[in-house]
């Protein structure tokens, strides 16, 4: 059976150019006409025609050949994309949807435009209009216990921000302000009080909880923020209806996006719950996959009990959301939106960096999965942060040597050449978020970082000549979740000024197309499965209006988006939705 099936692949091949799986007659199929289709799958490039049967691809090629596998009366033509073109369903790998829900459910007063189900809450970039706008927010207002939640601020745009400057714009409404980066908060004093803070619970804290924490300025950052404040704070910030509210809301979003699969590393356990009952059901237009925390669960767990606490964690998703088996999320270094991360030539302005897991808790947390055979994803933003990863990764590829093991370095703000070199002799991949230099390259080369490491950042140009894979993600909403607009970052690498930072370190479009597809698939070990038009892979696929090879790559972002087609399922866009992004980067 096997040789017979092989035997008639090679012939289809050879007598009408397709791939294919299986002979039609088992199935009912549909056969897609499509202006282009760009497969990423190199037997196939491209294709005039795709046949799907089960919610499965049956074949791709042209359209003489595809009528022909569908055995004629059992099929369907359809001809509604023929003006079209059909790419592989694009793949979002790393957001929060619940710091998304409650972000973009705020007060956005952030340093670039953010156009949220029809509403633009237009771009700050200085300290006087920043206070200015929040100070409108507070007024509109009309009930004055209403706590004022806001995000998207950040220091070195909307300069130093403390307990003080809050309470002079309100000494009885309690406000919250959420750091660009999500990793700070900075409360007033009606806010720390409403909370039930006092400097004595600060002082029992472990000291680098403390080290994190500054209450005489309502400041928290890192554990400070996640491991102190936010279980406190999640009362006021995240009732059940408003985070519902803004899960459907990122259901939205990621579909206007064209994302048929997405991926959380390191969510929030508590929210898994209400995150499955928004995300898992069957009406989800995309499938959405979790990553434990590692870090958290290292907090309570060593060694055999650390797994088996992972394990019974991924239990209990269903519908469209499940975990990923055999993966954890695991942190060297602090934020980039804070400019908290690990460089190993440190700050022009002699400030420190953070570690969100000290480097000796880290390296025994990473032993104990490494050697359960975890794929491990590594959240890193410095040199000195990637360092640490790099260094724990050798010490265990030399101790215990493991193939295709698929480390991933995430976020990948700042490496070096002789970094990229080593990623590529370890075997590890890259998933990064190269919207970190369109929004941050200019400020940062004035302040913190200098002009010729800001430009650098992201080096994206060294990883693909590296032969390294690389995945792009949105860590939304740190960037827009949207597979496209990362692909344009990726290529253009276009800063608010109109400036391009480190051209040598552009991708191709075809790069950057594979890096939100197939690539993006290879990082959450889903290849087989998604990735690419491939006969025996789910049928995902994102209808463009227009082809992002072809068009004028400062246009890749505007690509309209007819909706997407979710293991055969057609999904078009409502007439009226567009997508929540940047509409503009002045």
């Amino acid at each position: 059976m096997i040789r017979s099936l092989i035997n008639f692949t090679a012939l289809a091949v050879c007598l009408f150019g397709l791939s294919t799986v299986a002979n039609s007659e088992t199935a009912k199929t549909v056969v897609y006409i499509a202006k282009d289709i760009i497969t990423m799958d190199p037997a196939t490039p491209r294709a005039q025609a795709v046949a799907v049967a089960d919610g499965r691809i049956l074949g791709v090629g042209s359209q003489e050949a595809m009528i022909k596998l569908s055995g004629g009366t059992l099929a369907s033509i359809d001809r509604r994309f023929a003006d079209k073109v059909i790419v592989p369903g694009l793949i979002e790998p790393h957001i929060h949807p619940v710091l998304a829900a409650l972000s973009l459910t705020m007060e956005i007063i952030s340093i670039e435009d953010w156009l949220v189900d029809g509403k633009t809450y237009a771009a700050v970039r200085s300290q006087e209009g920043y206070i200015q706008r929040l100070r409108e927010s507070e007024s509109l207002l009309a009930d004055p216990a209403t706590p004022l939640l806001s995000w998207g601020f950040h220091h070195y745009f909307h300069g130093k921000l403390t307990r003080d400057d809050l309470d002079a714009i309100s000494t009885t409404r309690p406000i919250m302000i959420w750091h660009r980066s999500c990793h700070e908060f900075i409360l007033n004093t009606a806010a720390i009080e409403a909370v039930g803070l006092n400097a004595d619970m600060v002082l029992s804290e472990p000291q680098a909880i403390q080290e994190q924490t500054n209450l005489a300025e309502g400041h928290f950052w890192e554990r400070g923020m996640f491991e102190f404040l936010l279980p406190k704070l999640m009362p006021f910030i995240a009732s059940e209806q408003q985070v519902i509210a803004g899960l459907e809301l990122t259901e939205r979003y990621l579909h206007a996006a064209g994302v048929t699969t997405s991926a959380e590393p390191a969510g929030l356990a508590s929210m898994y719950s209400v995150q499955n009952t928004v995300l898992g059901d069957e009406a989800t237009p995309f499938r959405f996959y979790f990553i434990p925390d590692g870090r958290m669960l290292a907090l309570s767990h060593q060694g055999d009990a650390l797994i088996a606490a992972t394990e019974e964690m991924i239990q209990g998703m269903s519908g469209h959301t499940a975990f990923l088996p055999k993966q954890v999320k695991l942190f060297t270094d602090g934020a980039i939106f804070s400019q908290l991360m690990q460089m190993q030539d440190g700050y022009t302005d002699k400030h420190q960096g953070e570690w969100m897991m000290m480097p000796e808790n880290y390296a025994r947390t990473f032993k104990t999965y490494w050697d359960a055979g975890y794929q491990i994803h590594i959240h890193q933003n410095g040199d000195a942060g990637l360092e640490i990863a790099l260094q724990v990764l050798e010490q265990n590829m030399r101790r215990n040597p493991r193939n295709n093991h698929r480390t991933t370095l995430v976020h990948f703000g700042f490496a070096t050449t002789q970094q990229v070199q080593r990623i590529a002799a370890l075997g590890a991949i890259v998933s990064a978020n190269p919207y970190y230099t369109v929004a941050l390259a200019d400020r940062y080369g004035e302040v913190g970082i200098g002009p010729e490491r800001a430009d650098e950042m992201v080096r994206l140009g060294d990883v693909s000549r590296a032969g390294i894979s690389i995945s792009l993600h949105s860590d939304m909403p740190m960037a827009p979740a949207q597979p496209l607009f990362l692909a344009w970052a990726a290529v253009n690498r276009t800063t608010f000024s109109g400036r391009v930072a480190g051209p040598e370190q552009r991708l191709t479009a075809e790069q950057a197309l594979k890096a939100i597809t197939l690539d993006a698939a290879y990082s959450l070990q889903l290849e087989n499965e998604i990735g690419s038009i491939t006969p025996g892979k789910r049928a995902n696929f994102t209808i463009l209006e227009q082809n992002p090879l072809q068009v004028e790559t400062m246009t890749i972002k505007d690509i309209g988006i007819w909706g997407t087609v979710l293991e055969g399922r057609l999904q078009p866009l409502p007439l009226a939705a567009t997508p929540s992004k940047k509409s503009e980067l002045h």
